[in-house]
């Protein structure tokens, strides 16, 4: 008989129900709390930026079609 190569093969480790939900909780306790940040000005500064490039090149793109 030979040992498989994982020792851990054929085990799965089970948590209890009560440790899952406390993990649960704090997960998604952070997640709201980055849910709920504002969104910092740099990022605002750079998605206009974005969106004012992608119009001009939209309006680039209809003029070349003309």
């Amino acid at each position: 008989m030979t040992e498989p190569d994982d020792p851990d093969e054929g085990f799965e480790l089970v948590l209890d129900p009560k440790v899952q939900e406390s993990i649960g909780r704090s997960l998604k306790a952070h997640y709201d709390d980055i849910v709920n940040a504002p969104v910092p000005d740099k990022f605002l500064m750079l998605l206009a930026q974005l969106e004012d490039t992608e119009q001009r090149a939209a309006g680039a793109s209809r003029d070349e079609s003309r």
